[in-house]
């Protein structure tokens, strides 16, 4: 058992890799062309310096035993098994009715080549051990009934001194069997190894679609999620600095008359709302514009508004019409340096998302920004929490891209989001995101 375990690892008998298939092609075709005229060219070299004259066949036989073998070659890679068994039958019948024509170089590497097919082109390995095994079986028994009641001892004993007869039988016997295994085993080794190059080259190629196919598949990830996030920042860039130039351009023209100051500074804010607004909108056009790679346009972007831009967010909508309100509770005072900048913008850009839709969809006042950051606790986290005390405004409704931005940039970096209207009336946006892999 521990014998037959070890030849079916050797040659990879449970293996489910198949090889593919090979046609007859016409390096095939050319090299026995060139081995048929090599043999041929050989048979009558030797004939020349009288190595054939024990051979009393017609040479036309001799040609047709001599080449006949050869066309072997052609098919042995298409079909190895039938070209092995075949082979086999060919070189036996040569060995038992002209073998002195059995024995010639080019006979014995057509076979070799024939035996090392079988072994390296077999498409399923447990047929190749089958086939290969009963060919080898066969020509061990017929190498023994060979040596035990054939001709085979004594041809190796023509010429010998009668003295060292039985030397010369264990001698030959010995030889005879030496040169079999070599022979034999030589082509089943080199056959195998061939095979097992081919094996590792497939999965190498394998590897290398399927990294390819990763790689394409990564590629057009990473293209859509740059086109939502393109998609989320420019629908806030739009949607806050729009509502922020209505809510000015109202807040002025009330207080247009009775307070001449306070309808210069709102009309202020429109500006510096419009031209950054333009900016923003510039920089993401050229984003979308530009061949630099998804991965390298990281280090192309201008900086991103943070955490501690809600301040001045807050200061932005802040006015006659809408009182905003901004609150920041931290466990330490170095809280905010922990919030990563990723985390920091996606609250600003919830904050900015929030405000906007109170000054669009709603009736209210008054509303309030309060970013919580908590870094001591055993779940450490940061949050940004925007309340309001309207309600909706009659005939308004909302595309809910914003939320769903909201949704996607927590979704990207593990928090949670509450989008709803709160018990004692009003609204409420919050998002909660883990910090150092803490769950919200």
């Amino acid at each position: 058992m521990v014998l037959i375990d070890t030849l079916r690892r050797f040659f990879a008998v449970d293996d489910p890799w198949e090889r593919p298939g090979s046609e007859v092609t016409r390096q095939d075709a050319l090299i026995t062309a060139g081995t048929v005229v090599l043999s041929l060219l050989t048979v009558e070299l030797m004939r020349a310096v009288g190595v054939l004259e024990a051979v009393d066949h017609p040479v036309w036989v001799q040609w047709l035993v001599t080449a006949g073998p050869c066309l072997l070659l052609l098919g042995r890679r298409r079909w190895p098994l039938t070209m092995l068994v075949v082979g086999s039958i060919a070189y036996w019948a040569i060995a038992t009715f002209a073998s002195p024509m059995a024995s010639l170089l080019s006979t014995q590497l057509v076979y070799f080549a024939v035996v090392y097919s079988g072994v390296a082109y077999a498409r399923r390995r447990s047929e190749m051990v089958l086939v290969v095994g009963a060919v080898i079986v066969g020509m061990a028994a017929w190498l023994v009934w060979s040596l035990a009641v054939g001709s085979a001892v004594d041809d190796m004993l023509a010429g010998s001194d009668p003295a060292n007869r039985p030397r010369a039988i264990v001698a030959g016997i010995a030889l005879t069997t030496l040169i079999n295994v070599v022979y034999f085993g030589g082509a089943v080794l080199v056959g195998q190894s061939a095979w097992r190059n081919r094996r590792q080259r497939a999965r190498l190629e394998d590897q290398a679609s399927t990294i390819s196919a990763q790689s394409e598949e990564l590629s057009e990830r990473a293209v859509v999620e740059e086109r939502l996030r393109i998609a989320r920042e420019l629908h806030d860039v739009v949607a806050h600095h729009v509502s922020v130039i209505g809510v000015q351009a109202a807040g002025a023209r009330r207080v247009l008359q009775r307070d001449p100051v306070a309808a210069t500074d709102a009309l202020g804010v429109i500006e510096s709302s419009s031209r950054e607004a333009v900016t923003q909108m510039r920089s993401l056009l050229r984003t979308l514009r530009t061949a630099t790679p998804v991965v390298t346009q990281e280090e192309h972007r201008g900086p991103e508004p943070h955490l501690g831009d809600i301040a001045r967010l807050v200061a932005e909508r802040d006015g006659p019409v809408l009182h905003v309100e901004h609150e920041v509770v931290l466990d330490c005072e170095s809280a905010l340096d922990a919030v990563p900048a990723a985390v920091g913008h996606s609250m600003y850009r919830t904050a900015q998302e929030a405000l906007t839709n109170v000054a669009k969809h709603s009736t209210a006042r008054t509303a309030r920004v309060v970013v919580r950051v908590r870094t001591r606790s055993g779940s450490p986290f940061a949050e940004v929490e925007v309340t309001d005390d309207g309600r909706a405004r009659a005939g308004s409704t909302g595309s809910g891209l914003g939320h769903m931005g909201i949704r996607e940039r927590a979704g990207l970096l593990g928090g949670t989001v509450e989008v709803g209207p709160r018990a004692t009336g009003g609204y409420r946006v919050r998002l909660r995101v883990p910090l150092e892999g803490g769950d919200a």
